[in-house]
């Protein structure tokens, strides 16, 4: 089927004709992006250009295969030669194929947050770091949030300046090194060695820059700092870069994404062209009116107007509950509803939440309810452990020098403990060998007899007998000979348990995946499958043939949509986050990602708030979000919202003189004679007692400990939550109504 572009609206059609030049593609939420990518790229094909000279770089392997399908179906198959996939996958796949420059072998492992984990625990235990005091994922973190800014061990010991920072740096700097005795690299690695690559070697950077002559970037404004200068080298000699994205829905500040890489597009390419894509085809108007009233009090943002040809569609209603619980009931009985009435299936129906601690509840009362739901970004499933047992074996087939699988296998074996193992990095250290090439000579291993050299002499047949089987075997008999030398199905059944069951399943999808693998590959091999397994995301692993309820995060949802979204626990400090509002920038950010939450939604939705939910173990009193406070005001928002209220007198969790002030928003008068100077016995703070504070602003008091100049209140304040105050010094005044 050939390309047909007069289906397109008139601002996608011009910018799929744009060809030569760089060119930034604005496009609104729902607007259709990725069509308009498809339609380029099949555009560019068919005026001549090879799928060779085309490099399409996305950020998700689901939008990348969706996409490629669509290329394909408008291109033919001459598309398949297409250089398109997320900027991990790609950028991987060149560096397997450059890998020597860089020291390293094409077999190098990709180590994911688990592994890399490891690896950090393991120098912060030889440096002497109490794992206690500072936990391994916090450094780990920070050293991934380094390379995302790019900059490397050297750099940061001279910009390190706090104490934390001064581990950081030390940790990090071994780190380096030890991915790279290992033949490894982690996730961040996949972006920062192709900068050192194209740095070093200007003849490898010339070589690719003349065979991607064309480049098209999704999601510009997720970009950090290490793909946009990437992005930027590439280009750099043709400038035949269009980028797509939408500042509205930058929302990845937290893993590195700077959105004023989308800023300044321009400065960076004065001669670009803009487009502008802001006709919706998702949500209905009044979905999309909310939405634009809610991004309309970021500050910081790209000029557009989006519209819709669509329905006007039923109200946005606002749910408020007494409790969490009561939340989660409510919903559950909407969700009853909405199948009954819009003939809707489940899979139709998505809850999206700014935590993943969340969905606990929500999970009892579908169970309850017997309602089928599946919640994305919980134990991944190749991070389940029987899964990662068995990538261990396949990682040390490929490459033995990957330390973390390595000892991962050891340790499975009965008669191989720490003890021993402790003892064999003590000899590598000493020798500064990588702990493969000290067990394969087993004349190195020293004092280690009996059980645990026989079992360290059983891993090294196992690795020879694999490697060599690889070429001999195609890859489904191949992965299925490990599990079965193993023995891990046989001991499973055994077991005769329920979760022994789930196990022995998700060991029988992994063989599923490997099948699927090998069946849409023209020569499969075990270290390309590996390397995709590694580069699996949370989206990645979204079942939309399921007819259940998915529970996901709002960052997960991301270009996503449903017919109905509840977007739940819109309640200042958890939507947005505490650690956001002395921010404007992340503050706004978080407006985005609600923007984003909305713009799920095609024909209903849904957002809910309680007035109490436990948190941290804790009964908290919570107020609705800002974002909703902030926009109730509005000429135009009464057209479009309908509020479902709590009833008073069905509350029987929490007493009326302990419950803060039940209606929307808080009902103070202004007039300055209302108020008094609190007098020293403070008799006049009680529960239910509207106060104001000149840091945090108005609130009310709901609960009272101790007497005269001791007494503390706990005050929930409108615009910070719960604080609790210790009287004599807060120089409160008092509503007296």
């Amino acid at each position: 089927m050939s390309l047909d572009i007069s289906s397109l609206n008139p601002a996608q059609r011009e910018a799929v004709e744009h060809i030569e030049g760089p060119s930034l593609i604005i496009a609104g939420a729902g607007s259709g992006k990725t069509r308009v990518l498809t339609s380029k790229i099949a555009y560019l094909i068919e005026s001549g250009i090879s799928p060779n000279e085309i490099l399409a770089l996305t950020f998700t392997n689901k939008a990348a295969k969706e996409m490629k399908e669509r290329v394909i179906h408008f291109a033919g198959e001459r598309s398949e030669r297409l250089w398109m996939g997320t900027f991990h996958s790609m950028f991987a796949r060149i560096l397997r194929i450059e890998a020597e420059l860089l020291g390293f072998t094409r077999n190098f492992t990709i180590y994911d947050s688990n592994d890399s984990v490891s690896v950090v625990k393991s120098i912060m235990n030889e440096q002497n770091i109490s794992t206690d005091k500072i936990n391994p994922k916090s450094i780990h973190s920070y050293i991934s949030k380094i390379k995302n800014k790019v900059i490397l061990p050297a750099e940061f010991h001279t910009l390190a300046n706090t104490q934390f920072e001064n581990i950081v740096a030390d940790v990090y700097e071994v780190y380096f090194d030890r991915l790279r005795r290992n033949n490894s690299m982690d996730f961040d690695d996949l972006l920062i060695y192709p900068i050192i690559l194209f740095n070093k070697f200007e003849e490898t950077l010339q070589k690719y820059q003349n065979r991607f002559r064309f480049i098209l970037v999704d999601e510009y404004q997720d970009t950090n700092k290490a793909q946009y200068e990437i992005v930027k080298a590439l280009s750099a000699s043709h400038k035949n870069l269009t980028v797509v994205g939408d500042d509205a829905q930058s929302i990845y500040k937290w893993r590195g994404a700077e959105i004023q890489n989308i800023f300044d597009f321009g400065e960076d390419f004065s001669e670009h062209k803009l487009f502008k894509l802001e006709q919706n085809y998702r949500s209905t108007k009044k979905i999309l009116d909310f939405a634009t009233i809610v991004i309309g009090k970021n500050q910081k943002q790209i000029e557009k107007v989006l519209w819709t040809d669509n329905s006007a569609g039923d109200d946005i209603t606002i749910i408020e509950s007494l409790t969490d619980k009561e939340e989660a009931s409510k919903i559950s009985k909407y969700i009853s509803r909405e199948i009954h009435q819009r003939k809707l299936k489940f899979n139709d129906i998505a809850i999206l939440y700014r935590t993943n601690s969340q969905s606990r509840t929500f999970e009892e009362f579908f169970r309850l309810n017997g309602i089928p739901y599946i919640i994305v970004g919980g134990i991944r499933f190749y991070e389940r452990k029987e899964i990662k047992d068995i990538l261990a074996h396949l990682r040390i087939i490929v490459n033995p020098s990957d330390e973390e699988s390595l000892i991962r296998v050891l340790l499975l074996k009965d008669g191989f403990g720490k003890t021993t193992l402790d003892k064999l990095k003590d000899f590598a250290g000493d020798k500064n060998m990588n702990l493969y090439d000290l067990i394969k000579d087993t004349n190195e291993l020293g004092g280690i007899t009996g059980k645990a050299r026989n079992k360290i002499i059983e891993v090294l047949n196992f690795v020879n007998k694999y490697r060599y089987l690889r070429d001999e075997m195609d890859l489904h008999e191949l992965v299925r000979g490990v599990i079965d030398e193993m023995g891990v199905l046989k001991s499973l059944r055994l077991e005769n348990t329920t979760d022994a069951d789930e196990r022995i399943n998700n060991i029988d999808e992994l063989v599923s995946a490997v099948a699927a693998f090998a069946e849409s590959t023209d020569m499969p091999t075990l270290d390309e499958f590996l390397s995709q397994v590694s580069l699996v995301s949370d989206i990645d692993e979204v079942d939309d043939k399921k007819n259940a309820v998915t529970l996901m995060t709002i960052h997960a949802s991301k270009g996503l949509e449903f017919p109905v979204v509840f977007i739940v626990g819109v309640e200042e400090g958890l939507f947005p986050v505490t650690s956001s509002l002395n921010s404007l920038e992340e503050l706004e950010e978080e407006r985005r990602l609600f923007y984003v939450a909305i713009t799920r939604a095609m024909q209903k939705l849904f957002v809910s708030f309680a007035d109490m939910r436990f948190r941290f173990g804790n009964k908290m009193y919570q107020v609705k979000s800002r974002f909703l406070r902030e926009v109730e005001d509005e000429v135009n928002i009464k057209k479009l919202v309908e509020y479902e209220h709590f009833k008073p007198q069905k509350r029987k969790l929490i007493s009326q003189s302990k419950r803060p002030n039940p209606s929307i928003g808080f009902n103070f008068k202004k007039e300055k004679s209302n108020f008094e100077e609190i007098n020293d016995e403070f008799s006049d703070i009680v529960n239910g007692k509207g106060v104001f504070h000149e840091t945090f602003g108005k609130g009310v008091v709901i609960g009272v400990q101790g007497k005269g100049k001791d007494k503390k209140a706990d005050i929930l304040f409108e615009d910070c939550g719960l604080k609790k105050i210790i009287l004599k010094y807060a120089k409160l005044r008092v509503n007296f109504d």
